[in-house]
């Protein structure tokens, strides 16, 4: 029986076999992109319903839910929380392959950032200059909701910069971003011909009575459709549908904008073209009814950066189509009324006043009481302007003034965040612009052009929620279609190579995105 078995058949002699390559022992079909985040799941194990539901949707399916439901959110009283809920998964991810998640440069400015504003919560109840004496624990929790925010922001920049296109293709975030524009083009004609509709959230139900109640809490449970205010000396609505507030809504008609124009105008089939371009013209009537005059700003600056490009690429074609749609958009804005209703609003400035006190006593009370921290969050003004025992009173909330630290989120950087926090903040976004304005893509012009409006949008509007969260989602497709090209073949690394490094949560060495 030497060298046989126990029924007397001689065993086959052991062959070695060749050893997988870490790629294909993940179960992955082809290599991925050097630095890329391998999808969700593990090989061997047979899915539950949630995992194949999950595995049907995709590495991205958390963008999914909160998008492709959104509307649904909104009416549950979930519009905001269910951004921050859906990062949990995304941060797990992130998480289980940390050895290989790599970052954009210009990221260690974002980490100070981040570092900087948990400095604020030692200045929390600090007294600032001008501002009410004392304050409770609501002070705490408004300062974790926009932490919350802000680190949800930089899971969702890693999380889709480091998924590969297969895993999650532009295409598709960028048909969940032009879907929303779709909700919010929806949400605006609502509010400009229903708005005092309002609905009560099955989140206001649940919640105790003193916290749904909160002015803070209140406006994002509470599903309305427009605020009415009498800019021009009657009432008029602002649309704000389906977010909570009327300038969310004109930051995410302006963010979701170009995503809406590439995959339906540009990359769309025929229907897809016609039906996108009459939504297009539908989503003009709540734009300029609605009297933002930031939002008009933002939509004039991305097509001058628009039409810029265009001009300098040389193709002649594109340049022709451009003239024309020019010449006609001029035609049918001179024939509509929409030149006086424009000029109206410009001769009623109604904030403006109000807003530049504001930012004046923010400022300086921000650089006389803490210059380098700030205060960590907001805090209510004495009385008013005139006397500091004015303030709000019922049937004048006009009485009162809004807390310093709002009307503008570069002013809750300085108030907030003092100096460090404000200047760190800016830096990021400025390096991701300096990377990517020269591109000639459809993704990095629309990126760029994005950070424009998001600049100018930084002196009017708050930012920190839907507005911030979007933005991320932008850059980090334009991080990631830049460091796809490099890679590509014919990609020309190097000097012009998008640079990325490790993060600091695993052994992995830095790694060069090509």
């Amino acid at each position: 029986m030497n060298g046989s078995s126990a029924d007397g058949v001689r065993p086959a002699p052991f062959v070695r076999r060749r050893a997988l390559p870490p790629w294909r022992r993940r179960g992955l079909r082809t290599r991925p992109m050097p630095g890329a985040v391998p999808h969700f799941g593990r090989t061997g194990r047979r899915p539950g319903p949630i995992g194949a539901l999950r595995a049907r949707l995709g590495p991205g399916w958390p963008l999914t839910v909160i998008f492709i439901g959104f509307p649904v959110w909104w009416l549950l009283g979930l519009g905001a929380i269910i951004f921050l809920l859906m990062t949990v998964p995304m941060a797990l991810h992130l998480w289980r392959h940390r050895d290989r998640v790599v970052v954009p440069r210009g990221f260690g400015w974002w980490l100070f950032f981040l570092a900087w504003v948990m400095l604020g919560v030692g200045t929390l109840w600090a007294d600032a200059p001008g501002a009410v004496l004392g304050g409770g624990a609501g002070r705490l929790f408004v300062f974790l909701w926009r932490m919350s925010w802000y680190l949800a922001a930089t899971v969702v920049l890693l999380f889709i910069g480091n998924l590969s296109e297969r895993d999650l293709p532009t295409r598709r975030v960028a048909d969940l971003l032009a879907l929303m524009f779709i909700f919010t083009t929806a949400g605006g004609l609502v509010g400009s011909f229903l708005p005092n509709l309002e609905l009560t959230s099955p989140m206001e139900l649940v919640l105790p009575n003193a916290l749904a109640k909160n002015a803070f809490v209140y406006d994002w449970i509470h599903p309305k459709v427009a605020s009415i205010e009498t800019i021009l000396g009657f009432e008029q609505a602002r649309p704000q549908a389906p977010f909570g507030y009327a300038n969310v809504w004109g930051s995410a008609y302006a963010f979701f904008l170009p995503f809406f124009i590439i995959t339906w105008l540009i990359q769309g089939g025929r229907w897809r073209r016609v039906t996108g371009t009459l939504i297009l013209a539908i989503s003009l009537w709540p734009v300029v009814y609605s009297l933002n005059r930031g939002l008009w700003l933002s939509l004039g600056l991305m097509s001058a950066f628009v039409i810029g490009k265009i001009l300098m690429s040389g193709n002649v074609r594109a340049v022709r189509r451009t003239l024309a749609a020019l010449t006609v958009g001029a035609l049918l804005f001179a024939a509509s009324p929409l030149p006086g209703l424009i000029q109206a609003r410009l001769d009623n400035p109604h904030s403006n006043n109000r807003r530049g006190l504001l930012a004046e006593q923010t400022v300086r009370s921000a650089l006389t009481g803490s210059p380098i921290v700030g205060f960590g969050s907001t805090r209510d003004v004495q009385g008013n302007f005139a006397s500091v025992a004015g303030g709000d009173r019922p049937g004048c909330r006009a009485c009162g003034v809004p807390p310093m630290g709002t009307q503008g989120h570069i002013w809750l950087l300085v108030f907030a965040t003092g100096v460090g926090g404000t200047v760190s903040f800016i830096a990021f976004f400025v390096v991701r612009f300096a990377r990517h304005w020269r591109e000639r893509s459809h993704y990095g012009i629309a990126g760029c052009a994005i950070l424009l409006c998001f600049g100018q949008f930084l002196f009017t509007y708050d930012l920190v929620e839907i507005p911030l969260f979007t933005v991320m989602v932008s850059t980090a497709l334009t991080w990631r279609a830049r460091r796809t090209a490099d890679a590509a073949p014919g990609g020309r690394p190097g000097s012009d190579a998008e640079a990325t490094a490790a993060i600091a949560l695993g052994p992995a060495a830095a790694e060069p995105a090509r």
